[in-house]
């Protein structure tokens, strides 16, 4: 199977990959001129195939499209900060699951240092966005937003999406239930706090703009794990 990468734009019948990732594919994957791989610009995947390699810059040829596979359902994640690692985990595995967008929340029980530092990290996060894209065989690369508070985060979403928040209060419905209750929608938006968890504060700006509450179970997830049980969940039950 080819290896799938992606460039800026098609220009025609031609494309250019420049800076790290022509660098990684040019010095250490060794591409030479001749050699096939898939190219995506955002919107269409096409083989190309190298005429020119040179430093931090390769030159392609575009010849037939190749079928590219679009999430059937439009998915925004909002997810609180946590410690980077998960998060990074959690960013990696949401791009796998077809999220189109990640938001970055400063929840109110978001760790300070996280989210003073968090700033510093989008460059990679875009990054790791990108490797699992290519990974994943995906046409586009989820959009990064920057990070926000909870609630413009909250206020800020399509009144037409369906809107799900997790919760851990003991009242909140299955995510099942919550789901199967749901009429054909084309986008969705979920909600994940911190390890703290929601404020009741955050919960009402959350039902004030349209959230359901939804509870994953009993046990206490952490919240890397809460992301691919919920995002596997919208899949299934809204994503036909």
């Amino acid at each position: 199977m080819r290896r799938r990468f992606f460039v800026n734009q098609f220009a025609a019948d031609t494309a250019v990959m420049e800076g790290e990732a022509a660098h990684h594919l040019g010095r250490v994957l060794r591409a030479q001129q001749g050699q096939l791989y898939e190219l995506s610009d955002g919107q269409q995947v096409r083989l190309g195939r190298i005429e020119k390699v040179a430093r931090d810059r390769i030159e392609f040829a575009l010849l037939e499209e190749i079928p590219g596979h679009q999430p059937a359902i439009d998915v925004t994640l909002l997810l609180a900060v946590v410690k980077f690692d998960a998060f990074e985990w959690a960013l990696e595995k949401a791009t796998e699951l077809g999220v189109s967008a990640v938001v970055p929340l400063a929840a109110a029980r978001s760790e300070k240092a996280l989210l003073a530092a968090a700033g510093k990290r989008a460059e990679r996060w875009k990054k790791i966005l990108a490797e699992a894209s290519q990974q994943s065989r995906r046409v586009r690369v989820p959009e990064l937003q920057a990070v926000s508070q909870a609630t413009q985060a909250f206020a800020a979403q399509n009144p037409a999406a369906a809107k799900v928040i997790l919760s851990e209060r003991p009242d909140a419905a299955g995510i099942r239930q919550i789901l199967e209750a749901e009429p054909a929608r084309k986008q969705a938006v979920l909600a994940i706090g911190p390890e703290g968890g929601w404020t009741d504060a955050e919960f009402t700006a959350a039902q004030a703009s349209s959230f359901r509450e939804a509870s994953l179970g009993k046990l206490i997830l952490r919240t890397e794990t809460a992301v691919v049980a919920a995002l596997a969940s919208i899949n299934y039950a809204l994503g036909k």
